[in-house]
């Protein structure tokens, strides 16, 4: 099956964690037709990287707000809408889920340090792999028994981060299934769908530890033929 990946800067442990599991890459670059880029396409990794632009949900600029990354934005939410109008899956990553939840008719925390009050670390770049915090899974979603141990969902995970920004208003199409100490939405998907989920989180850079091995191994089996809708 072929995954489609969105160029960001750091391509390496986004294309290795698919190709480990299983998956056929193929990058989607950012002057890409959303049409083409969708077509033949099994299943979109949307990676991180810049700023969503402000407008694209409605919002006046913060001054922290960094530009974004030209044609980004108008690509990745034209993608992310195409997944969750056709149930293709989408596994989000940083700025990834930053897209789903905006694409689905959510809004963002611009600046973390400044608009969320006993913020706990949420950008520690050095190691990419070091853990910033936990967070905290809500049971009985996709993402607790995707990452359960032993057969028992998870309550619980270390993650690294990366971010300034996050999900603020979360549409009713999807859910939030973790949080952060602070409150910061760390996680969200989309009950029902064969594979909706995003993490504000860097899974992708534990490939030689394999702490998140089964995220990847999830989205890319839902991907398959038959894959099939999960029923909750």
């Amino acid at each position: 099956m072929v995954i489609g990946v969105t160029r960001c800067s750091r391509m390496d442990d986004y294309v290795t964690s698919v190709e480990a599991v299983g998956g056929r890459v193929r990058v989607i670059e950012a002057g890409d037709d959303p049409e083409a880029a969708f077509a033949g396409i099994d299943g979109l990794l949307l990676t991180g990287g810049g700023d969503v632009d402000p407008r694209c949900y409605g919002a006046p600029r913060h001054p922290a707000t960094d530009d974004g990354e030209p044609g980004r934005d108008a690509l990745e939410i034209a993608l992310a809408r195409k997944c969750l109008a056709s149930d293709l899956p989408l596994l989000g990553i940083c700025r990834g889920m930053q897209v789903l939840n905006v694409a689905a008719g959510g809004s963002l925390v611009q600046d973390i340090p400044t608009e969320v009050g006993g913020a706990v670390p949420h950008s520690v770049a050095v190691p990419k792999d070091a853990v910033a915090h936990e967070v905290s899974v809500a049971a009985g979603t996709r993402l607790s028994e995707v990452l359960a141990v032993d057969g028992r969902p998870r309550s619980t995970c270390a993650v690294n981060s990366r971010h300034h920004q996050a999900a603020r208003e979360v549409p009713a199409a999807l859910t939030v299934s973790a949080t952060a100490p602070d409150g910061v939405i760390e996680a969200i998907e989309r009950s029902g769908a064969r594979f909706c989920l995003a993490v504000q989180w860097h899974p992708e850079n534990f490939w030689r530890s394999g702490e998140f091995r089964p995220l990847f191994e999830a989205f890319v089996r839902a991907a398959q033929p038959g894959g099939g809708r999960r029923s909750r």
